[in-house]
C-alpha cells in the first residue's frame, strides 16, 4: 500500500512565505555585518549567498575581515603620509621661520656690532681729543733752572738781544706764509742721543754717528712722514754738513737749503738739530705726555743782530711764537722757552725758518722720536686749521 503525501496549496504559500522572510531577514543581517566590516561599502548579494551561507559564511565574514585590515592598512598609510607631508610642511615652514629668525638675528648682531663699532671709533676719537690736551709733567732728572725774560701770551722768551720785543713783532695773528710745503734739514747731521738697549749705534765722536739710523736725522724722517701723513709736503734732506769737519756746517748747510728752494718753494724752513749743554752731557729735558717720555723742543730763533742781513727775522719769530702758543695749548711744557739770537743761522732764507732742538745729549732717540708725534700734531692744529 503506498502513503500519498498530499501538499496543500495553503502548505505552498507558507513556505513560500518563510523563505522569503528567510531572505529578507539574511540581507538586513549581512547589510549590517558589511557596514560593520566595512563603511560605506554596497555588498552585492544574491539568492544563491542565502542557500551557502551556512558554508560560506565564516570564509566570507574572513574575507570581509581581512578586507577590512587592509582597509585600515592603506588608511594608515595615507595617514601616515598625510602626517608626513604635514611633518615636511610644518618642518619647512619651521626652517623658514628660523632662517628668518636668524637672518633678523644677524641683523640685530650687525646692527649690533655696528652700533659698538661706532661707539669703538667714538671712543678712539676722545682718547685722541684726550691725547690731544693730555696733561704732561716735566720729568727732567737734575733740571736747569729755566730762563727767561720775556712772556708773551704763555710763551716765554730769553732774549739775549739787544731788541725790545714789543707786541707788534710777537703779534702772530697777521702771519702769511705757504704752509703747505716743509724742508727738513740738519746742519749737523751727526748729532746723536745717549744709547740705550733699543738703540745702539758705533760713534764717530762725542755723541755723534754717521748712521743716519741713530743720528737726529732718524728724527727728521719720523718728522717728515707724520707730516706727509697729514698733508703736508715734506722735502727732507740728511746731507751731512758736519762731516767729515765740523767747522764751516753752516755754509755748507746754506748751500743745500739754497739748492732745495730752486726746485721746491717754501716758507717753512726746519733745521732740526739736537742740544747740548756745555760739559753736562748727562742733561736730559724730559716731558712726560700720557704715558710717553718725550725729549723737551726748544726754537733757536736769529735775528740780524750780528749785522747780517736778514729780514725775515720777525716773521720767523712770529711762526715760533704761533707754533709755541699752540703746543702750550695742547702740551704745556713739550717746549721750553725760546731763545733769540744775534746770529742769523741761515734764516734768512724762509718767512719761517727755524731752529728746533730735540732734546739734549742725555736723552734717548727713543724720547726724541717720541716727541714727533706730538710736534706734528702741533703743526696740525696750528697751520691746517
Amino acid at each position: 500500500m503506498f502513503k500519498v503525501t498530499v501538499i496543500r496549496l495553503k502548505d505552498i504559500l507558507k513556505y513560500i512565505a518563510i523563505i522569503i522572510a528567510i531572505y529578507f531577514f539574511s540581507k538586513i543581517v549581512l547589510k549590517n555585518t558589511s557596514n560593520f566590516l566595512k563603511p560605506k561599502e554596497k555588498v552585492n548579494f544574491d539568492i544563491n549567498d542565502f542557500f551557502s551561507f551556512a558554508i560560506n559564511s565564516e570564509s566570507l565574514i574572513v574575507k570581509k575581515i581581512s578586507n577590512y585590515d587592509k582597509d585600515l592598512e592603506n588608511k594608515k598609510i595615507d595617514t601616515d603620509n598625510k602626517n608626513e607631508k604635514i611633518l615636511e610642511i610644518g618642518s619647512s615652514a619651521f626652517l623658514i621661520d628660523f632662517n628668518e629668525k636668524n637672518e633678523q638675528s644677524e641683523k640685530q648682531e650687525e646692527l649690533q656690532e655696528n652700533i659698538e663699532n661706532k661707539e669703538e671709533v667714538s671712543n678712539i676719537e676722545q682718547e685722541e681729543k684726550i691725547e690731544n690736551v693730555a696733561s704732561t709733567q716735566i720729568v727732567t732728572p737734575n733740571p736747569i733752572k729755566e730762563s727767561y725774560d720775556k712772556e708773551y701770551n704763555g710763551v716765554k722768551i730769553k732774549n739775549e738781544t739787544d731788541f725790545e720785543l714789543s707786541d707788534d713783532i710777537l703779534n702772530c695773528d697777521n702771519l702769511k706764509i705757504d704752509n703747505k710745503n716743509i724742508i727738513i734739514f740738519h746742519t749737523h747731521t751727526c748729532e746723536s742721543y745717549t744709547q740705550d738697549q733699543n738703540y745702539t749705534y758705533e760713534s764717530t765722536g762725542n755723541f755723534r754717528t754717521i748712521d743716519l739710523n741713530y743720528s737726529v736725522a732718524k728724527v727728521g724722517d719720523v718728522l717728515e712722514q707724520n707730516l706727509k701723513n697729514i698733508g703736508f709736503n715734506v722735502n727732507h734732506n740728511k746731507e751731512y754738513h758736519d762731516y767729515p769737519a765740523y767747522t764751516g756746517s753752516y755754509n755748507r748747510s746754506l748751500s743745500t737749503v739754497k739748492g732745495i728752494l730752486q726746485n721746491f718753494n717754501s716758507d717753512i724752513i726746519i733745521d732740526l738739530h739736537r742740544d747740548a749743554i756745555g760739559s753736562d752731557s748727562s742733561y736730559a729735558p724730559t716731558v712726560k705726555i700720557g704715558e710717553d717720555y718725550c725729549a723737551q723742543l726748544m726754537f733757536v730763533m736769529g735775528t740780524n743782530g750780528g749785522g747780517l742781513t736778514h729780514p725775515n727775522w720777525q716773521s720767523n719769530l712770529k711762526f715760533a711764537v704761533k707754533i709755541q702758543q699752540k703746543a702750550n695749548e695742547l702740551y704745556p711744557n713739550l717746549f721750553k722757552p725760546i731763545i733769540l739770537r744775534n746770529s742769523r743761522y741761515n734764516q734768512h732764507l724762509g718767512k719761517a725758518a727755524c731752529i728746533i732742538e730735540v732734546g739734549s745729549t742725555g736723552n734717548t732717540l727713543e724720547q726724541a722720536l717720541n716727541s714727533m708725534k706730538y710736534l706734528t700734531n702741533v703743526f696740525n692744529e696750528s697751520l691746517n686749521k
